[in-house]
Order: structure tokens, then sequence, then C-alpha cells
């Protein structure tokens, strides 16, 4: 089978976009049908006309990340791969250009997907979007992103972060504490996030201000939300009602994202959950979005994607109702 060859300019990029024990390499290869061979800075290509001209532009397109100093990760490749399939090396090239916020620290964050992309481009060009995928897939974090840079530009005059205490069948007065010991629990995740993009301290006066608000679901009831950047984190576990409520709170100058997993749905059995209602719905509906992010945005260790394939084969197989009734009997 005849060859072509394909050189990466700069002898450090090429490390990375090798990875370790020529990793990505093998991704590549079983991705595209084709035998790949590196020596030094010189890969050798040995497929189908069509296999090696899809291999090249691959390689191109994480050339051109190693060159920009970014690190070629599996997800990396991953996404360089779908974008080539997908006809979208544009999109991914944006990525990194992108910036949505940068942390008191420095950190610059970005979305690291074209998935993510889509999702961010949503954000900025829809009043309500709801983003539905897989833990991993960045739908919290940058919706967080997001609102904190909206706030920073003055974009909105406050950010309001809300979820449902599902465990507490949002019955918090029976709990001990004040309101902030009640759910604390339940949006601990929210506040991390926040510390980290703006740290501790600067978050905490924020809220002192009234700048960010962190209440559960049951809390937002009678009240008009407006000039704010509202976020609903964990919206499979809303109802109907619920999600009818607050999306209905929307006030003038406002935008809500709310977010959920399809898979982590902790509502008593036979309640349905709002959040898949409402995408349905919404759908068609002007200046309303909805995403959808699979495992391709999965963006945490690489195995959890590989993880959430396997239940969503074991659940379409339709398996996992058997062996639940039969744990929960146990």
């Amino acid at each position: 089978m005849p060859q072509t060859q394909w050189v990466i300019q700069d002898n450090r990029a090429a490390t990375t976009l090798l990875g370790r024990g020529d990793e990505h390499l093998k991704l590549i290869e079983s991705a595209l049908a084709v035998k790949l061979t590196a020596r030094g800075n010189v890969i050798a290509i040995s497929g189908s006309e069509s296999a090696e001209t899809a291999t090249r532009d691959v390689l191109d397109l994480l050339a051109q990340w190693a060159y920009a100093g970014e690190a070629v990760r599996q997800e990396t490749v991953e996404t360089a791969l779908q974008a080539v399939k997908e006809g979208t090396q544009r999109e991914f090239l944006h990525l990194l250009t992108e910036t949505v916020f940068t942390t008191t620290q420095g950190k610059v964050i970005r979305p690291k997907t074209l998935g993510q992309q889509r999702y961010i481009e949503a954000i900025r060009h829809h009043t309500l979007v709801i983003g539905m995928g897989p833990a991993g897939t960045g739908k919290t974090y940058l919706a967080m992103a997001m609102a904190v840079q909206a706030l920073r530009t003055q974009s909105v005059e406050r950010i309001i972060l809300t979820r449902p205490a599902v465990e507490a069948g949002e019955k918090l007065g029976f709990l001990p504490g004040d309101l902030e010991d009640k759910v604390d629990p339940y949006l601990r995740p929210l506040y991390d996030a926040l510390h980290q993009m703006l740290g501790a301290e600067a978050s905490e006066r924020a809220r002192e201000r009234g700048q960010i608000e962190i209440a559960p679901l049951a809390y937002m009831r009678g009240r008009t939300l407006h000039n704010s950047f509202i976020i609903l984190d964990e919206a499979q576990n809303a109802t109907y009602a619920q999600m009818k409520m607050f999306l209905t709170r929307l006030g003038l100058g406002s935008k809500i994202v709310v977010t959920g997993d399809a898979t982590q749905v902790d509502l008593p059995q036979g309640q349905r959950s709002g959040l898949f209602l409402a995408a349905k719905v919404l759908a068609g509906v002007g200046d309303v979005a909805v995403i959808s992010l699979d495992e391709r945005d999965v963006i945490r260790h690489p195995l959890i994607a590989k993880i959430i394939a396997a239940y969503q084969r074991f659940e379409e197989d339709g398996e996992a109702e058997g062996h639940e009734h039969h744990t929960e009997g146990a």
C-alpha cells in the first residue's frame, strides 16, 4: 500500500501532537482505518486515498492547535476527527481564539469541543437556552462563566443561581439552621464554581452586595427577575409545574440558562421531569435554543466518556430497569 508523508515543523509541538506512546496516532488510526508510523517529526500515512486525505486534515488541525501552545489531549483529537468528518474545521480552529472568561488567577475559560462552542454561541444569541448533557460536558461551568462575564461587563445587574433541592422535597423549613444552612448541600457546586472564577472573597462580596444570589428553586415563586443572568442547574429534577413557574419568572433585560442531565433524574417514581417536557414544548419558539451535549463533549477524565457510552448502551438494551428493581429489593 502506498505511503504519503506528513511533517510537523516544530519538534516541541510534535511531542504533544503524538501523545504518550503515540496514543493520539493510535486513536486516528482506529477512527480513519489508516496506518501511521512516526519517525521524529515525520509521520508516514498508509491507507486509502480518502482516508489519507482525512488523516492529513486532522493532523493539520492538531498541528495548529499545538503551534498555538495548547496541549493536545485525547478529547482534542476526537474533536478534530469530528470536525473533519462534519466539515467544521473552521469552527475547530475558532476554539483557539474563543475566550469566555478569565479568572482572577489568570485562567482562561473557553469551550474545548464543537458542542461546547455551539452552546456558548446559543447563550450569546438567545434569551433562553436549555443545555442537556451528561456529567463533565461543562454545561453548568460554561454557563456560570458566561454569567460572571455578563456581570463584569455590566450587561446584567445580578446573577441568580438556583437548583431543585429534591432530596429535601423542597420542604426546607423542616431542616435545621437558617436558609443558608438548609440549602448549602444542594448549592455547594455552584459556590465552588464561583470561587474558582472570582476567588472566595470577591464572590462573597458580590453576594453581600446582592449581585449574586444563590437559592433553591422553591424560592423563585412569585418573583419577576429583571436585568439578571439566571441559571437553573440540575433541572432534570424540576417537575413540570416547577419548570413552568421558573421560566415565567423571566423579566426584562434577563437571560435564562437551564441545564440538566437525562441520566441523573432523582424525582420520585411517577413524576415527570420538567426539563424534557420544556425542551419539547419550547422547540421552535423564537429566541429559545435547545442544545444537546454528549460524550464527545466530556472534558473530565477520558474514562468518563467511555463510562457514559457504556451505560447508554446498557440502558438502550432495556436491561437497566430490571437491574434497578433487583438492587432496590436486595
